[in-house]
């Protein structure tokens, strides 16, 4: 018998509960999966609570998206995977837990330079700096500016950004200042008058700006600095992206995901993970839970914890 974390009603991170589930046999074009570790997501606790809408609850709610672990079985037609393979999951349902049957196509393999606890981190915030990115073209030429630069978003982020040649400029607390600027952008606090440091740190100008703040001055900013506003996202404002004429890409957005910016979703795993591999792409990781305590875990991520959070069933 598996264990995953549930929940039956919307409410506090006392509404999480280690549950006895069932885990079948992987079926056609399907993997089982040991988990090893589950990544922690804002987005987990924002559906806990029903700040982020997401129907009725008519049975026990699984939690989790992002996990790392082995293979322990192979279903038909799927091809490239064995048993004891180490993995990497991304996009599925109910990854906090100990046992896990997912799509093949959420599953790739994980170097061994790449820890459990890292490669859990990567769906959510990996996936969605790279598909922000590519959906506004940033690369070679670029100078970004990016509204809550020390998150794990942010972070991944500026480094695809300054991977692919774009000056960075980064808002962040003075306290986590020091981060941002070991990962290429120059970073920027949020004190009052952020315009005009702004455009003093970038007298070439601001050619895109994604906003992971969610703060009116943030918006303002962006909006009197980057003349094309297809070239600004929010990704936590989407409800007031059309007011705006800016893009929404998820954060509360009414507009789905395009079949090809999902498709960068998934692509930006396969990318990432060679480059963590090599060097080149690091992942702050924060501290770490048991399965038990995955109420924790939510407490911490919601108080704003530095580096990603991660439980370990």
């Amino acid at each position: 018998m598996a264990q995953a974390i549930t929940y039956t009603r919307f409410g506090g991170p006392e509404v999480l509960a280690l549950t006895d589930v069932e885990v079948g046999d992987p079926g056609a074009g399907e993997l089982a999966i040991r988990v090893e570790a589950a990544g922690v997501n804002p987005l987990d606790h924002k559906l806990r609570s029903g700040a982020r809408a997401s129907g009725e609850i008519t049975a026990p709610r699984r939690v989790g998206s992002d996990a790392a672990g082995i293979v322990t079985s192979v279903g038909a037609d799927v091809e490239g995977f064995r048993p004891g393979d180490a993995v990497v999951v991304a996009g599925a349902t109910g990854a906090y837990a100990t046992d896990l049957v997912v799509a093949a196509r959420q599953v790739w393999l994980r170097p061994p330079a790449v820890s459990a606890p890292v490669g859990a981190a990567l769906g959510i915030p990996a996936g969605t700096a790279y598909q922000t990115l590519r959906s506004l073209a940033v690369g070679a030429g670029d100078t970004l500016l990016v509204h809550g630069g020390s998150g794990a978003v942010g972070q991944a982020v500026i480094q695809f950004a300054t991977l692919w040649g774009a000056t960075v400029l980064a808002t962040t607390s003075d306290r986590r200042a020091a981060r941002v600027r070991a990962l290429g952008a120059t970073p920027l606090s949020y004190a009052e008058g952020l315009e005009e440091r702004i455009r003093a740190a970038a007298p070439q100008g601001v050619t895109a700006a994604i906003d992971i703040a969610g703060t009116d001055e943030a918006l303002a900013a962006s909006l009197a600095l980057v003349s094309d506003r297809s070239r600004i996202a929010t990704l936590v404002r989407g409800k007031d992206a059309d007011g705006l004429g800016i893009r929404g890409f998820m954060g509360g957005s009414p507009r789905p995901l395009s079949a090809g910016e999902l498709a960068w979703r998934a692509e930006a795993i396969a990318v990432t993970l060679p480059l963590i591999a090599a060097g080149a792409f690091s992942v702050e990781l924060g501290p770490s839970f048991a399965l038990r305590d995955a109420a924790d875990a939510h407490r911490q991520v919601e108080a704003g914890v530095d580096g990603k959070v991660v439980l370990l069933p």
